[in-house]
């Protein structure tokens, strides 16, 4: 399928990466999208992935089991990192609450804020980040609940954890019983930490901004940003060291399964245009013709005051099927 964003001057150079040009190549969306319709989606989803921590509290008997055996394995396997950390991170004030603040925040911020900035300034290339990060969510949500997992902070203090989170409580807006608002903790699963979605978003976020940065301070970003919230889901003793690993590989799992996802998505909208054509409107098929004061006119034939669309390498991604005709159209003179 031809890229539409191909006269970007960096689209060549990208080509190259074979699994996120195939996933580019599959978002090209007959309609464009539009924020009030976008916003709903993503709290739904959120939604649904909050209500599903909560309904999956399973026996703490259980996830207790489960994260001794996961520090069991990582003693064996020499991947223990976490008692440094968090006895540095307990030890150094100025360590520890900077990093409660990390954790507590900062995935709220800019996991949305990178959401954004696509939505407006990489339209094409959007949907596709946006389909990957929901698709890992979901799948994140299948192994809280099928692997309840208590985390370090919880365990029995002869296993040499503190919760920094508790510990520096009072130098933030978190109690003591979880990183959610004082009094709120209860509403929260606790024994959901395999896997670990703070890495495996801020792993995305990571991602977004290595390969759609312009800056090299996007880029180091990219980098700084996923490295340092897994030393900081690790001392703040929040998570295990292979809860991260579970994070990331959840995260592939997603960008794998996100072409077949959008593939899905793409059929049920001409499914919807088939047998409920009001839903997307007359005007948004493909191929249908554009009616304007009256007069008829074929695809891709200009009418007075009819919206030019922006040729050449300023051209918007995203642009709607009425101006996807012009170009083309102008292409083919």
């Amino acid at each position: 399928m031809p890229q539409t964003d191909a006269p970007r001057t960096e689209a060549a150079p990208r080509a190259r990466s074979g699994r996120w040009t195939a996933l580019r190549g599959s978002t090209a969306s007959p309609v464009r999208l539009r924020w009030w319709t976008e916003v709903p989606l993503i709290v739904l989803v959120y939604a649904a992935y909050t209500a599903g921590r909560l309904l999956a509290r399973g026996d703490t008997d259980g996830a207790t089991d489960h994260g001794l055996e996961i520090l069991r394995i990582e003693k064996v396997l020499h991947l223990n990192a976490e008692h440094p950390l968090n006895r540095l991170f307990t030890r150094e004030a100025w360590l520890g609450i900077p990093a409660d603040f990390w954790y507590a925040s900062l995935h709220y911020v800019v996991t949305p804020a990178i959401l954004i900035w696509l939505f407006r300034s990489r339209t094409v290339r959007y949907r596709a980040a946006r389909t990957w990060l929901m698709t890992s969510t979901l799948i994140g949500l299948i192994g809280f609940t099928l692997l309840p997992t208590c985390p370090p902070r919880l365990l029995a203090p002869e296993h040499g954890f503190v919760d920094t989170m508790a510990q520096y409580s009072n130098y933030g807006w978190w109690g003591a019983e979880a990183s959610a608002p004082r009094g709120m903790g209860g509403m929260t699963n606790q024994y959901a930490a395999m896997p670990s979605l703070h890495v495996g978003w801020a792993l995305w976020c990571g991602v977004m901004l290595w390969r759609h940065g312009r800056t090299p301070a996007a880029k180091v970003a990219g980098v700084v940003y996923p490295l340092f919230t897994t030393i900081v889901v690790m001392g703040t003793a929040n998570h295990y060291f292979l809860d991260a690993v579970a994070g990331v590989a959840v995260m592939g799992a997603g960008l794998l399964l996100t072409p077949l996802v959008m593939r899905a998505a793409n059929r049920l909208r001409t499914l919807l245009k088939i047998r409920a054509p009001w839903v997307t409107g007359a005007s948004g098929g493909e191929g249908s013709a554009i009616v304007s004061a009256g007069c008829q006119t074929s695809t891709g034939e200009r009418i007075p005051r009819q919206r030019e669309s922006r040729p050449g390498p300023g051209a918007e991604p995203g642009a709607a099927p009425t101006d996807a005709g012009d170009s083309a159209a102008s292409a083919a003179r």
